[in-house]
């Protein structure tokens, strides 16, 4: 939903950074590989040690690089191994983060609810994206979109474990539950999306 409102806002803001970005040699696989180990291991280093400041702050950092090899992409030119390793290496800090986030849940809350609720979300934020993946190579349109995407995904996860590092009780249990419900209804808007592309005439 992000995507459709900010998306012009932010690229104002992002394409002359990543312009300079290329004029000075980098290139968007570089940035992708970056932001992704970066957040890899800021998620794993600090949220199962219970370092949720630390862990939010260090992972959101390195995920904004996300938009910065978008910017890239478009001053440089996209390929197709781009696109594909953007979308595996977003796969990967997705399922780092929620898998980080249970792994604390189970290591030192002990709270066995925002574990479940963490582990459900990774599922449904692989199949929400595998969704609108697999529709896309069938030919469907209408995959995409929902309540939702990464960005939301993301955010909420975040703001979660950044308010119980500053000690408001139950943040993460809050926001996990919320994207459980959310992400399960961004999941059955894709999925009826595709049924009513499949039904229209194809050419």
């Amino acid at each position: 939903m992000l995507n459709i409102f900010a998306r012009a806002s932010v690229s104002r803001v992002t394409d002359p950074i990543g312009a300079a970005l290329v004029r000075i040699g980098l290139t968007p696989n570089a940035m992708t590989l970056i932001g992704t180990t970066g957040a890899l291991v800021c998620a794993l280093a600090f949220f199962p040690s219970g370092m949720l400041l630390w862990g939010t702050f260090t992972v959101w950092g390195f995920v904004m690089l996300d938009l910065l090899d978008g910017a890239m992409a478009r001053a440089r030119g996209s390929t197709p191994f781009g696109a594909v390793l953007d979308a595996t290496c977003d796969r990967l800090v997705d399922g780092a983060l929620f898998a980080a986030i249970a792994w604390w849940a189970f290591a030192v809350e002990g709270n066995e609810r925002i574990a479940v609720a963490a582990l459900i979300s990774l599922v449904l934020a692989q199949v929400i994206s595998y969704v609108k993946a697999r529709a896309e190579a069938s030919g469907f349109t209408s995959a995409d979109g929902g309540l939702v995407e990464r960005a939301e995904r993301l955010i909420i996860a975040l703001v979660g474990t950044g308010l119980q590092g500053l000690g408001v009780s139950f943040a993460v249990e809050v926001s996990q539950w919320l994207l459980v419900a959310l992400s399960a209804i961004t999941f059955l808007q894709r999925i009826v999306g595709v049924a009513h592309s499949a039904r229209e005439p194809r050419s």
